[in-house]
């Protein structure tokens, strides 16, 4: 079960929108050379946020400077790109993080690796580094909530039929969604979801296949024996090598380096925010290399700047600038309203059902979205594969979220000099005692084994808020007093993402934000 329990947890580009002012200085003994420059947009991160922004701005004309902390993850038939969760090395893990993954010890050299384990307080939240951010790493459902449970946490004001009009169909399109064909779910290696699928209409219980950004002629192919198996192996949690997954990197940036426009920086670490004197921003990150040493200072100023490094670190940042004083007045809500997204992952063992000698196709394939009802009890399970273990395990892996009022806050640590996470030893309990852990228990039946990986180790995938719309940011991601500040990802939603997996809902409002601010802001803020 050991390998069972490790899978549960599953060089800078120069582009041409950016103006360079100022050579790097020369470098005194010990020091790293700085470069000043100037920029008319800096967004910082890569994920859904950031993608989205990127291109809508440089769709409309305005050079977009983009800092990425990571690396680019190139994929292809038959690529080895990333590390597989059956043999970790250090691609897994990024320099910073600590030095455990899945609740496990994982010991390797510095290197500017996929995930970032940021430890808080009972909460540990997993965090992507590289171009595309969170979409690397995520198994890719992609859920569009019902309206009755999106208002459970979002704002009235904020209008779900033009989203559900327009913005969702938008991401739909751009990350050219689909469900698995039956052909490849009927083959031997996808008897997982198979029973997965059986068991819910056994328990009475809805199911139905999930929306997914992948091409599934992959793992068709991979059947085929045309390609080595990373689909239908199980193996494509933590990065498909194969490609075929329609990830940010492949789909919005992909585009907006089309227009030229984009001045795209990989392995830019950024370390500080400052608001000058006359109302600019200055952003300061270091250019590191592949083990994390800083080669280089950039100090970049702009007039408008987009905070997209993703929930835990656009927080961070921005508490780092209140703390140090580099951005005075920041609203009093900066480091609330942060929520899990309800996250709960278990492993499935059950003795009366085979699961698959042949190993376990995925990423997911079937879920039973439980949104009928009050909408305050909606929740959410799906079945995602484990990998090939050479045997039958009989376990395969469950996970569910849903609606939850449950929220922590960061705090800062004048010690560490940084913002710590503290969440409530038992957060989500309602949730998960009165929701998660019964349907799962449904799902599986009485010859079957729960383990809640949650309990030895507290963790979420999906980390959410920090700078929450309606407290610290308007709707459309402006932060409240600050002009020319936006924070336009997992930051901006309200802890929760009503029973669905966030990416969909993150990049739909940034969508619909970014279709206001062009109008707006471009040409009187920036």
């Amino acid at each position: 079960m050991a390998g069972v329990g490790a899978a549960a947890g599953a060089v800078a580009v120069a582009g041409v929108a950016g103006r360079a002012v100022a050579e790097p200085t020369a470098p005194r003994p010990g020091r790293i050379p700085v470069r000043r420059e100037e920029h008319r947009v800096v967004v910082i991160g890569s994920g859904f946020g950031g993608g989205v922004t990127a291109l809508r701005l440089t769709q409309a004309g305005v050079p977009v400077t983009m800092l990425e902390r990571g690396r680019r993850w190139a994929t292809g038939p038959n690529a080895n790109t990333f590390a597989t969760p059956t043999d970790p090395d250090k691609r897994m893990l990024w320099y910073r993080s600590a030095p455990t993954l899945f609740g496990r010890p994982l010991v390797v050299d510095p290197y500017v690796g996929l995930i970032e384990a940021v430890a808080g307080e009972n909460m540990s939240a997993l965090c992507a580094a590289g171009l595309g951010g969170g979409s690397l790493v995520y198994q890719g459902m992609t859920l569009q909530p019902k309206e009755s449970v999106f208002y459970t946490q979002f704002p009235s004001r904020l209008d779900y039929e033009v989203l559900a009009r327009t913005y969702y169909p938008r991401v739909a399109s751009m990350l050219r969604i689909e469900t698995a064909p039956d052909a490849l779910i009927d083959s031997p290696q996808y008897l997982a979801p198979r029973v997965f699928r059986d068991h819910c209409i056994k328990a009475g219980l809805p199911v139905s296949k999930i929306p997914m950004p992948i091409d599934w002629s992959y793992a068709l192919a991979e059947l085929r024996g045309e390609m080595r198996p990373s689909y239908t192996n199980g193996m494509g949690a933590i990065g498909v090598n194969n490609g075929g997954k329609h990830s940010v990197d492949v789909t919005y940036i992909k585009q907006a380096e089309a227009t030229g426009k984009l001045d795209l920086r990989l392995q830019h670490e950024v370390t500080d925010v400052i608001r000058e004197k006359d109302g600019r921003w200055t952003v300061r990150a270091n250019r590191i290399s592949s083990s994390g040493q800083a080669l280089e200072t950039v100090e970049m100023t702009t007039r408008a700047l987009v905070m997209a490094a993703g929930t835990m670190n656009t927080t961070k940042l921005l508490m780092r600038a209140q703390a140090h004083d580099t951005v005075p007045d920041l609203p009093a809500g900066l480091g609330t309203g942060w929520g899990s997204n309800g996250d709960r992952i278990y492993t499935w063992t059950d003795f009366a059902d085979a699961m698959g000698a042949q190993g376990q196709g995925g990423p997911v394939v079937f879920g039973s979205l439980d949104w009928d009802g009050d909408p305050r009890r909606a929740a959410t399970v799906i079945q995602a594969s484990i990998p090939t273990l050479g045997t039958d395990p009989r376990t395969t892996m469950m996970v569910g979220y849903g609606v939850s009022d449950a929220r922590g806050k960061f705090v800062w640590d004048r010690a560490q000099d940084q913002a710590v996470l503290r969440w409530p030893r038992n957060g989500d309990h309602v949730l998960q005692d009165t929701r998660i852990t019964p349907l799962t228990k449904r799902i599986a039946g009485p010859s079957s084994v729960l383990f809640d990986t949650f309990v030895p180790y507290p963790s979420t995938w999906h980390p959410l808020g920090g700078a929450p719309m309606d407290v610290v940011c308007d709707l459309q991601g402006r932060v409240n007093g600050h002009r020319g500040l936006y924070v336009l990802d997992g930051a901006l939603m309200p802890g929760n993402t009503a029973a669905c997996n966030p990416s969909m809902t993150i990049a739909a409002i940034a969508e619909w934000a970014i279709d206001q601010i062009i109008p707006s802001d471009v040409g009187t803020v920036f």
